[in-house]
């Protein structure tokens, strides 16, 4: 769908018109139309009727609300998505069209790849016109974001037949070119010689090889002087290996395990295709975790790429093996900040369930407030959790440096507490576990992938 400018509203057919006072449309309805939304202008937050080619909709706004007006965005895309290939928007507030905007792009949304009948299936609308104070950049910069978002979910939708982890390399290859930013893929060879223990140990019982991503966007005018690094979890398929999930359904969302892989990816694209003055590296390790002859296994001590030992007592707690070893090659870098994001634990899912991420870490307050309102702004929202060095305790082992495994409880922020030990920098963890893959349709979320954390970082890292 193009998202684009109307200069004026002659030619339209359906209207959105959103405003906070009724009488701010008289001019703009005919009589009969304008006494009909007065009349219920405090029943509802959004009234329409049907003309005779589209239909007219009034959206009541209200002040620092543009999370309701997504919501709305996506009602109204409901009603028109498989009847008409227009739609005009008009509002004088630039903030309340962008986020209507935003809501309905995202809601327009479909994976149709596989289907056969995919072209009955597809939605009509073509063009999403804006009549208002909206500015080209201001479009433009949506356009490449919604592009992103939807390029993540994308990524998370494939099967593992498609997307392993040499292909999900190649994906971002081919959007480091078109975006022009730097892809660096290190095939299995050079990760053995760099001695990324936690990557293959976990590949160890694939048939498909593992890969290392590093993605770099630095503009010439870059605002950090150091870098800031986003390290996303590639674990294209998780069986949980000789640990396998032993629960049903616990496998069939597993596709859904490189949601942190796409998360950060599609980040990184998003701020270079709008050139936001930041420099920032990303790291992508990629495998699947299959329970093969080779795999590793349960009381396997696995030597990581800093050199620690590590104890596995759970092949299914294998995100972190794979981010340890990207966490601590980060180091090289000197950053500014650390970011990871990850499907890393059911904990989190049972914590906050799948509105929300947690985030945790060592960096300065004022990062995490900057986060916690990026989240609030987007409604891509993210929660701290504490991050005290009592949990460590369960890290210990009898045998190595340190476990894989904590206690049976607070198992999000023991993952947390693990990965905190290779990285030397500020660093912050969010997992994503619980809003990054949804079984049942939420709004513009829609339904399967939704490219959790993507707008949050967008926003995080624009502001910062």
């Amino acid at each position: 769908m193009k998202l684009t400018f109307a200069t004026s509203l002659n030619k339209a057919t359906n209207i959105i018109f959103l405003t906070d006072k009724i009488t701010n449309l008289k001019d703009k309805l005919t009589p009969d139309n304008f006494n009909y939304f007065k009349k219920y202008w405090n029943d509802e937050d959004m009234q329409f009727v049907k003309a005779t080619d589209g239909y007219i909709f009034v959206v009541k706004t209200t002040k620092n609300n543009s999370e309701k007006i997504r919501k709305v965005a996506f009602s109204i895309h409901d009603i028109l998505k498989k009847h008409y290939k227009e739609v005009y928007v008009s509002c004088g507030n630039p903030e309340y069209s962008l986020a209507f905007a935003e809501g309905f792009l995202l809601s327009d949304y479909q994976f149709l790849k596989y289907f056969k009948d995919a072209d009955k299936k597809r939605h009509t609308i073509q063009t999403l016109h804006l009549h208002g104070g909206v500015t080209q950049i201001e479009l433009d910069e949506l356009n490449n974001l919604i592009d992103s978002v939807y390029w993540a979910r994308d990524m998370v939708n494939e099967p593992v037949s498609f997307m392993d982890a040499p292909q999900l390399a190649a994906e971002i290859v081919a959007k480091g070119k078109a975006s022009k930013y730097k892809v660096e893929v290190l095939e299995k060879g050079k990760i053995e010689s760099l001695k990324m223990g936690g990557l293959l140990a976990v590949n160890k019982g694939s048939e498909v090889p593992p890969t290392f991503t590093i993605i770099e966007y630095k503009p010439q005018n870059a605002k950090n002087k150091k870098p800031i690094v986003l390290v996303g979890k590639g674990v294209v398929y998780d069986t949980g290996g000789l640990s396998l999930k032993p629960t049903a359904h616990s496998m069939d969302l597993m596709k859904s395990d490189m949601g942190g892989a796409a998360t950060m990816s599609a980040t990184i694209d998003a701020l270079a295709k709008n050139k936001i003055p930041v420099h920032v590296i990303g790291l992508i390790p990629a495998t699947d975790n299959r329970p093969g002859k080779t795999a590793y296994a349960p009381g396997d001590v696995i030597t990581m790429f800093d050199g620690t030992t590590v104890e596995v007592l759970n092949t299914d707690a294998e995100g972190r093996m794979i981010l340890a070893d990207a966490l601590a090659y980060a180091n090289k870098y000197k950053p500014e900040l650390v970011i990871d994001a990850a499907t890393l634990t059911g904990a989190a899912v049972r914590a906050l369930g799948t509105k929300t991420s947690i985030s945790m870490g060592t960096a300065k307050d004022v990062y995490f407030k900057k986060l916690y309102k990026s989240g609030q702004k987007t409604n891509d929202k993210v929660f701290r959790f504490p991050f005290w060095d009592e949990w460590n305790s369960e890290l210990k082992s009898d045998i190595a440096d340190m476990k894989n495994l904590g206690g049976p409880n607070a198992g999000m922020i023991t993952a947390g507490k693990f990965l905190e030990h290779f990285v030397k920098y500020p660093y912050i963890h969010i997992d994503i576990a619980g809003p990054a893959f949804l079984e049942t349709a939420d709004s513009y979320n829609g339904k399967g992938a939704t490219g959790a954390g993507v707008r949050l970082l967008y926003q995080f890292l624009k502001d910062l």
